[in-house]
């Protein structure tokens, strides 16, 4: 069955630490008219950044707080005129379900990679305060978006350049098409 929805308003880039979602993201919106980069991890409260820091995961109630910024946030850039391109993990169904909430026909694009190379990736940082210990405890957190709405699944591995047009391109084909619920789409 067909359900018409509005334009896609909005673009999350999701996935655990050190898939690519800030470099991503970033790109992005530099790339939309309009688009706006918001940097999910910019919103944490320090007692959030502190526990990641010293090697202990967040919990639901660690992330609800730093959830209903981000949706504001969300909400205001819309408000504004702006095309807001956010970078978060968006780790589980009800996350994701929190910030649809607060703007509709919300985008995911979902950067897939293995736990190893995620794992690499962090621990070459050294300049974040996600340690390369918490890799696992994302991966074990992880709910792929498979059957939600206006979700695209890309290889993070692939050039950020090569990431970046699959989206654009992902963007223009459903702007103002009819929409499917299903399983995300897979271009790279």
């Amino acid at each position: 069955m067909q359900e018409r929805q509005e334009p896609m308003s909005a673009i999350v880039v999701m996935g655990v630490a050190g898939c690519g979602k800030s470099s991503v993201a970033t790109a992005l919106a530099a790339r939309l008219d309009g688009g706006r980069l918001i940097e999910g991890d910019a919103f944490h409260p320090a007692a959030n950044v502190a526990k990641m820091r010293a090697g202990t995961p967040l919990d639901d109630a660690d992330r609800a707080g730093w959830l209903a910024r981000l949706a504001d946030e969300l909400r205001d850039v819309r408000a504004a005129g702006g095309y807001p391109v956010l970078a978060c993990s968006a780790l589980k169904r009800r996350y994701r379900d929190r910030l649809r909430e607060a703007v509709p026909a919300l985008g995911f694009v979902f950067l897939e990679l293995t736990r190893a190379v995620a794992a690499e990736r962090v621990a070459s940082r050294g300049d974040h305060f996600m340690p390369a210990s918490l890799v696992d405890n994302q991966f074990a957190t992880l709910e792929p978006p498979a059957g939600e709405p206006l979700t695209l699944a890309l290889d993070g591995t692939r050039p950020v350049a090569d990431l970046v047009e699959a989206a654009v391109a992902w963007r223009r084909r459903h702007g103002a098409h009819e929409m499917h619920a299903g399983q995300p789409e897979h271009t790279i």
